[in-house]
């Protein structure tokens, strides 16, 4: 038998705890041992939950008890979560995390310290929820060189546009909305301005490329400008709008970028509604491929921290290895980024925009005193520049 601890019995905690009792026959079939809570450490009581039984206050009767092997972190934040796991490591059980925040800022440091003493620490739950993408990063894509991630990394932003686009609501109208249906925090800033995106891809873009890669680096918009005259152009396009979480590798240089974007029905992440995330990868030889599922909620984030215990179960005393050097990967300025802009202007003549602008595809029929196009290719700084000629730009939304 092993036995296990959870550090927090908040949303996550009690999922995992709840995967743990209800499958206990179905992990014992396929792991051939069975897995105990032996201990749950949470500051508050659960009266009439049965937590109650092997709920302790206390973290050192966790870090001292040589029974338990391993530790699931499901507390959130930096602090103390970053303090218990470094001591749960160095007093060699293994830790299970879906907490994003530790592990884009202390990741490749926890890996080292769990290496020195023969344990592991494992973060599938840390992004994209249940879905699998830390595992297949590490094993199935491990011999592929990694050209591009791009995800739609967070439910909530993807709900609100969604609804956005089928019920042509305002953002403000749709975020209450989500709000009272629990898919939006009551301080929504990390959803909706786009920093849990963010802290998403720098992970996912740190283990494909095996260096650090430092969250503040990447330009980060939010969808808090993005409006139903936007989607309005965009239908007219036969499109749709999505935040984008996306990093490339072109030649030696790394780009990073968390934005909306026009997006195509050609594209696979078109199609991706509601509360549903989706990774697409693309790589040198095996081409794209694309992970989709729930990537939020209690069950679905504590299935994949379990997935993370079973991995560590079979491998007691052992090490499982994940590349990621505590060295920077330079992510070059996102100026140099070549790509479509659609761009909303008051209205003005065509012969002026192309003369600025090139090229363009001319949309004069959505919203009165207005008019929008879509540019032909050009670097971000191009586009500034042009944008800062013209001078009159109402907004700019990136076309993938």
């Amino acid at each position: 038998m092993t036995k296990i601890a959870i550090l927090g019995y908040g949303t996550v905690g009690s999922g995992v705890y709840e995967v743990v009792k209800k499958n206990k026959d179905v992990i014992a079939g396929k792991l051939g041992d069975e897995i105990q809570v032996k201990y749950v450490l949470d500051l508050r009581e659960f009266e009439g939950d049965p937590v109650q039984e092997v709920l302790v206050h206390d973290v050192d009767v966790i870090l001292n008890d040589a029974e338990v092997a391993i530790v699931c972190e499901t507390m959130g934040g930096e602090h103390p979560a970053y303090e218990f796991t470094k001591r749960a490591l160095e007093s060699g059980k293994s830790v299970c995390t879906s907490n994003k925040e530790l592990v884009e800022k202390h990741g490749p440091e926890l890996i080292r310290i769990a290496e020195a003493h023969d344990c592991s620490y494992l973060f599938e739950a840390s992004v994209g929820g249940g879905i699998p993408i830390i595992r297949p990063l590490r094993t199935s894509l491990a011999q592929e060189e990694i050209l591009s991630i791009t995800g739609i990394l967070n439910g909530t932003t993807n709900y609100i546009l969604t609804k956005m686009e089928t019920e042509g609501l305002a953002f403000d109208t749709v975020l209450a909305r989500a709000q009272e249906k629990g898919y939006a925090e009551k301080n929504p800033d990390a959803d909706v301005l786009g920093l849990d995106a963010c802290r998403k891809i720098a992970i996912l873009t740190s283990l494909a490329y095996g260096k650090k890669v430092d969250f503040e680096d990447i330009v980060t918009e939010g969808i808090t400008a993005i409006t139903d005259v936007d989607f309005a152009y965009a239908k007219k396009m036969g499109a749709t709008i999505k935040l984008f979480a996306k990093s490339v590798k072109k030649g030696d240089k790394y780009y990073a970028i968390v934005a909306p974007f026009i997006v195509k029905p050609e594209n696979p992440l078109y199609a991706v509604k509601g509360v549903f995330n989706a990774i697409l990868i693309n790589c040198n030889m095996g081409g794209e491929t694309m992970y989709y599922g729930k990537g939020a909620g209690k069950l679905a984030t504590a299935s994949a921290v379990v997935a993370d215990v079973l991995d560590c179960a079979r491998h007691i005393g052992k090490h499982l290895d994940i590349r990621w050097e505590d060295q920077k990967l330079a992510i070059s300025p996102v100026d140099g980024a070549v790509r479509r802009f659609f761009v909303r202007v008051p209205l003005a003549d065509e012969p002026r925009i192309k003369d600025i602008f090139g090229e363009v595809e001319m949309y004069t029929d959505i919203a009165a005193g207005e008019c929008g196009f879509v540019t032909e290719e050009m670097t971000e700084a191009e586009y500034r520049d042009k944008a800062a000629g013209f001078g009159s730009v109402l907004s700019m939304i990136r076309v993938d």
